[in-house]
């Protein structure tokens, strides 16, 4: 028969296993929780397309921007229409599109364009899909407080399918806003004018392509 010293000296092990397997259950899942935070916070996760039909499909793309974003942003319009265009033209698996450069020209040498019904843009340029965007506000700075950077971009994306019973009809749309810096207070002496002007380009330009290929993205995306 055991004696009460060795029946304690039991019990006080089992005790301290206990105590240690619930010790290490903790930290197991506290570990396995910091690694789910740390990949939420610099992890990537594939996003679908929310708009599919431009593969297969020849497409361009147009900007407009009015008088005063063209004032004050000199050739902002024709800036995003060659970066999404080129963008597109390498991810969205098109049958054919038309080069930048050549699209400029065109648009270039028809600046009534805008005015047109869609259907005759998309025929002037040979598509199905045509895509355009209109820039609705695309700024550095508070109106008025020229010294603290708060660039803001947002525009309208509308899709047009030349090539249904309705074409003159947008079979797509979204509305969009970017902004940059992410933290606010920054003065032009801590940025220069070049930087802030080519991000917020970037970022309105990866938020337009987005929507029609599927991309990895950032799990937290400041914008």
């Amino acid at each position: 028969m055991l004696s009460t010293k060795i029946i304690k000296a039991i019990l006080a092990c089992s005790a301290l296993t206990l105590v240690m397997l619930n010790l290490s259950g903790c930290i197991i899942g506290a570990t396995i929780g910091g690694m789910a935070e740390s990949y939420k916070r610099t992890g990537t996760s594939e996003v679908e397309a929310e708009y599919e039909g431009i593969a297969g499909k020849s497409f361009t793309v147009v900007v407009s921007a009015d008088r005063m974003i063209e004032g004050v942003n000199p050739g902002i319009a024709a800036r995003i229409t060659q970066r999404v265009n080129d963008r597109l033209i390498q991810n969205a698996r098109p049958s054919h599109a038309i080069p930048s450069t050549d699209l400029l020209t065109v648009l270039y040498n028809t600046p009534q364009w805008p005015a047109m019904p869609r259907s005759e843009v998309a025929e002037m340029l040979e598509v199905q899909r045509l895509i355009v965007i209109e820039l609705t506000e695309y700024r550095l700075h508070e109106p008025g407080n020229q010294y603290i950077w708060d660039g803001s971009a947002s525009c309208i994306v509308t899709v047009y399918e030349s090539d249904s019973p309705f074409p003159d009809d947008p079979v797509y749309e979204k509305a969009l806003r970017v902004s940059f810096p992410d933290m606010g207070g920054l003065m032009r002496t801590e940025i220069p004018e070049a930087a802030v002007n080519t991000e917020i380009a970037n970022r309105l330009t990866n938020r337009i392509a987005w929507l029609f290929y599927t991309h990895e993205e950032s799990n937290i995306i400041p914008y």
